[in-house]
C-alpha cells in the first residue's frame, strides 16, 4: 500500500512538473494575457490573429529584405525601410491579405550629395505629398516629392548645443502638420532634435531625466580615478523611436532603462510629449507602463521588456513593441493594459527580432529585422468589442459603450478592464450607486472615489428635506423643551406664591 501511494505521489509530482514546464514554455512562446489588480496573470481570448506574414518573395523581389528597420503606414500604403539593401519599398494593401509592390525607391533626382541612400532607417509620408527619409549613413534627412525629386535636406545642426564632434546619424522621424521634423539620432541624449520646416535647427525637446543606479553611485564615491573613467557616466538616456499621433503629440520610447528603475517606477520607457517636450502620458493603471511587470530568464531570454517602437490609434490606445520577447503591449488612454500577445519563434505571428510597428485602421503591422518579414495582425471578435467600447465612450455613447463592455465580459468573464469600463459608463450616465459596485469589484479606488462623491452629493440633494427636518429637530427641540420647562417653572412658582398668600 505504501509503495502504491509513493508511486502515485511521484506520478502526481511528475505531472505537476510537466504542467509547470509546459506553462513556462507557453509563456515564452507567446499568448494573450493581462494582469489583474493583484499582479496575477489573467489568460485571455486572443485580441488579435495573424492575417499574413510577407517576405520579399511575396512582393516579387529577387533580392530578399536585409535587416529592415523602418515602417510607415499612410492610408493603404506601406513603406518599408530595407536598410541593408539601401532602399525603400512602397507597397499597397489591396485586400485584407493582399499586398502589391508599387515601386522600389533606391534613388532620387537632384540635390548636391549622392542620389542614393546609405542604410536608411526610417521613412515618413505627409498629407501634402512629401516623403521624408532618414538617410542615416549619409548624415541627412531627405525631403522628396512623390515623383522622387529632391526638395531639400536636413543636416547636422551647426549650433553650440550640438556636439560638433558627434556624427549626425538620424535614425527615426516624425513630421508634424506644419512640416517640422522631429528626429532621433544615434548617440544624442539631449532629447529629440527639432528642425523647422525650412531646415533650421530649433533645439531639443523631451530630454529624458538622468537615471543611475545607487550601487554605482556609492561605488563611484570610493573608486579610483582610473576606475571611475572606466565606469559608465551618469547621462540622460536616448530615445529609440517616436510616433506622432493624430493630435500632434509625440509618443517616444526608450530601451535605455535598468531593472531597478523599472521596478521602483522611476523609469518611463513610454512617454507622450507635448510640443514643449513635457511628458503628458496618463498613468492611472495599477501597474507601471513597462510591458511585462515580471520577468525571468526562461526560453533563453532574460531581463525586462524593452520597448523598441510604438504606435497609437485615434482612440488614444497605444501599442508598444518588446524586442526581447517579441510581445505587443496595448494600453488605453488611462495607462491600463488592455492585453499583451506575441512571442519569439518561427511560426506565423511570432518573431525573431521585431524592429518596427505601425497600424492600418486597427490592424497592426510588425517588421521583423532578423526574419526579414512583415507580419499583419487583425483584431478578433474579442479585440473588436474592446475597441468598439472605447470608441463609443469617447464619442459620448456611454450606454452603448457599457453594452459593448458587457459583450467583452461574455467572451472573458475575468477581464478587469470591462468591469471598469462598465463602471465608467454608468458614472457618465449618473448611475452612481451601480457604478460603485463595478469599481469596488475590481478595486478601482480612483473611480470609486469619483462615483462615491457624486453619489453622496446626489443622496444629499434627494434627502435635503428630511435632512433639514432632522437638523431642525436636533437644534430646535432642545431649545423648545428648555422653553417649556422654563414656562412650567414660572407657572409652578406662581402657584406656590398664590398658595402662600392664601
Amino acid at each position: 500500500m505504501k509503495k502504491t501511494m509513493k508511486r502515485l505521489s511521484a506520478l502526481l509530482i511528475g505531472m505537476m512538473i510537466a504542467l509547470s514546464s509546459a506553462m513556462a514554455v507557453y509563456a515564452d512562446e507567446g499568448y494573450t494575457y493581462n494582469y489583474d489588480y493583484w499582479g496575477d496573470i489573467q489568460y485571455s481570448p486572443d485580441a488579435y490573429e495573424v492575417s499574413g506574414v510577407y517576405s520579399a518573395v511575396d512582393f516579387g523581389l529577387e533580392t530578399g529584405l536585409k535587416t529592415p528597420s523602418g515602417l510607415f503606414v499612410y492610408e493603404d500604403m506601406i513603406y518599408i525601410c530595407d536598410t541593408g539593401n539601401n532602399r525603400i519599398l512602397e507597397i499597397q494593401r489591396t485586400g485584407s491579405q493582399t499586398l502589391e509592390l508599387i515601386r522600389v525607391i533606391d534613388s532620387f533626382k537632384g540635390g548636391e550629395g549622392p542620389e542614393t541612400f546609405s542604410s536608411p532607417q526610417d521613412v515618413a509620408v505627409t498629407d501634402d505629398g512629401y516623403i521624408f527619409i532618414a538617410d542615416t549613413n549619409n548624415s541627412r534627412i531627405l525631403k522628396l516629392d512623390m515623383d522622387l525629386n529632391y526638395v531639400m535636406e536636413f543636416t547636422k545642426p551647426v549650433d553650440a548645443t550640438f556636439d560638433q564632434d558627434l556624427s549626425f546619424l538620424p535614425c527615426k522621424l516624425a513630421i508634424d502638420t506644419a512640416g517640422r521634423v522631429y528626429c532621433v539620432a544615434t548617440n544624442v541624449n539631449k532629447g529629440l532634435i527639432k528642425f523647422e520646416a525650412d531646415g533650421e535647427f530649433s533645439g531639443f525637446i523631451g530630454a529624458t531625466e538622468v537615471t543611475y543606479d545607487w550601487t554605482d553611485y556609492i561605488w563611484k564615491r570610493f573608486a579610483t580615478q582610473a576606475q571611475r573613467e572606466q565606469m559608465e557616466s551618469f547621462v540622460p538616456t536616448e530615445y529609440d523611436n517616436i510616433y506622432m499621433d493624430y493630435e500632434g503629440f509625440i509618443y517616444a520610447c526608450t530601451t535605455h532603462v535598468t531593472k531597478s528603475t523599472l521596478e521602483d517606477g522611476t523609469a518611463d520607457p513610454i512617454r507622450r510629449l507635448n510640443m514643449m517636450g513635457s511628458d503628458i502620458l496618463i498613468r492611472n493603471g495599477e501597474w507601471h507602463i513597462i510591458g511585462d511587470i515580471y520577468w525571468g530568464d526562461g526560453g533563453g531570454y532574460s531581463g525586462p521588456s524593452l520597448i523598441t517602437d510604438i504606435t497609437a490609434f485615434d482612440n488614444d490606445v497605444y501599442v508598444g513593441l518588446d524586442k526581447v520577447r517579441g510581445r505587443l503591449f496595448a494600453y488605453d488612454d488611462q495607462g491600463r493594459m488592455l492585453f499583451a500577445f506575441g512571442g519569439n519563434g518561427n511560426m506565423d505571428g511570432y518573431f525573431k527580432l521585431p524592429s518596427a510597428i505601425d497600424h492600418m485602421g486597427y490592424d497592426l503591422l510588425v517588421l521583423d529585422q532578423q526574419d526579414n518579414s512583415l507580419a499583419i495582425f487583425t483584431p478578433t471578435e474579442f479585440g473588436k468589442y474592446i475597441y468598439q467600447a472605447i470608441d463609443q465612450f469617447q464619442a459620448g455613447e456611454y450606454a452603448e459603450s457599457g453594452d459593448s463592455w458587457q459583450k467583452v465580459l461574455e467572451l472573458n468573464g475575468n477581464y478587469d478592464r470591462a468591469y471598469i469600463g462598465i463602471g465608467r459608463s454608468l458614472l457618465r450616465q449618473e448611475e452612481y450607486e451601480e457604478a460603485l459596485d463595478y469599481f469596488r469589484l475590481k478595486w478601482d479606488d480612483e473611480n470609486y472615489s469619483k462615483a462615491f462623491k457624486q453619489y453622496r452629493k446626489e443622496w444629499v440633494e434627494e434627502h435635503i428635506g428630511v435632512i433639514f427636518i432632522i437638523v431642525f429637530a436636533v437644534l430646535c427641540i432642545p431649545l423648545l423643551v428648555g422653553k417649556i420647562k422654563a414656562i412650567k417653572h414660572e407657572i409652578d412658582q406662581a402657584d406656590i406664591f398664590r398658595d402662600y398668600k392664601q
